[in-house]
């Protein structure tokens, strides 16, 4: 039924560019924008992995303490708390630090070095890699349905 629907969209639709399409060998499906979702099965729970790139999306690309935005090659983490003074490796103790100043911070903790965070590193409770992403124009179309849902949705 959607190949039919499809072909219907490629040959009577003058605005046919305004689809994405997924190409076969014998033909191209129409991709849809949105797809509702009513039932589902429960799956298990996925923390959310603590690595660079998480990080850094969660802090969008921001020194934690001079506040300007980087390019992900010239970031570095940084532990609020150093290895060096105990500090592990954690979503609460991570953050997204330019070279400058994790050099000028060297193994001593914000207030050893009179610096201060711009704000708390806390675990995000959403991906942010996928947060991030959602935010592009590509996904434009979903925000109707998004604010739906959000305002819709079973509290359980």
């Amino acid at each position: 039924m959607w190949s039919q629907l499809s072909s219907l969209k490629a040959n009577f639709n003058t605005n046919a560019q305004e689809y994405d399409w997924v190409r076969t060998v014998s033909s191209k499906l129409a991709v849809p924008k949105v797809i509702r979702l009513l039932s589902y099965a429960k799956i298990p729970h996925r923390s959310i992995k603590l690595n660079r790139r998480n990080i850094y999306a969660r802090d969008h690309n921001l020194c934690q303490y001079c506040d300007l935005a980087f390019d992900s090659s010239e970031l570095s983490l940084d532990h609020v708390i150093p290895r060096s003074q105990g500090g592990v490796n954690s979503w609460q103790n991570l953050v997204c630090c330019c070279v400058r100043c994790n050099t000028r911070k060297g193994g001593r903790t914000p207030t050893q070095a009179q610096m201060k965070l711009i704000q708390k590193p806390i675990k995000p409770r959403k991906n942010p890699v996928v947060a991030k992403s959602m935010s592009y124009a590509k996904y434009a179309s979903w925000q109707p349905f998004l604010d739906n849902a959000y305002w819709s949705v079973e509290l359980i």
